[in-house]
């Protein structure tokens, strides 16, 4: 009887054990963005869209949290001139592994925004704080390969002025090692 007692534990054990397996210790994912800017401004709002790509890589310290760096470049016209910015931040990713296809994940991520000359009325390129929320999906779609959907919010704050924008984007996550 002591021994059933004690093998239930340890199978309970084996199990957790192989689970963590199935958690990647590294993510480098990279693809399509697309960022809504948005200028608030007293006299109501305007916004205009830039189109881009970007990278990110992940690192997964157990099966539920990771640190995640993330660099996303954006081209396009607004009124009329062309503009650029770049977004570099990095924050902790929560992610929730209980299906083998689907990683529904979270984060929230600090650093920086540079623009380009003639960004929402810019005189000069320039460096501002930024902050970003959001979350989305990795979908598995080979052992080490997984197509990810994601939304965020992006605060920024150029000339005075508070802008609330947002990204969407969608790209494929390469999986290395094991957790």
């Amino acid at each position: 009887m002591k021994r059933f007692v004690w093998l239930v534990p340890a199978i309970f054990l084996f199990c957790l054990t192989a689970k963590a397996q199935d958690t990647p210790a590294w993510e480098v994912a990279g693809g399509y963005s697309y960022l809504y800017a948005n200028i608030g401004n007293s006299s109501g709002s305007s916004s205009f869209g830039l189109q881009g790509g970007g990278g990110s890589i992940t690192e997964n310290l157990n099966n539920w949290f990771g640190g995640r760096a993330e660099v996303n470049v954006y081209h396009g016209a607004e009124a009329g001139t062309t503009v650029s910015a770049v977004t570099a931040n990095y924050g902790p990713v929560f992610s929730y592994r209980r299906s083998d296809t689907f990683t529904p994940w979270a984060s929230a991520q600090l650093g920086i925004v540079h623009n380009s000359q003639g960004y929402l009325g810019t005189s000069a390129s320039s460096f501002q704080f930024g902050f970003v929320t959001g979350g989305g999906v990795d979908i598995k779609v080979a052992p080490r390969l997984a197509v990810r959907l994601n939304a965020d919010y992006m605060y920024s704050h150029f000339l005075g002025l508070r802008q609330d924008n947002l990204t969407f984007g969608g790209g494929l996550v390469f999986r290395f090692g094991h957790k």
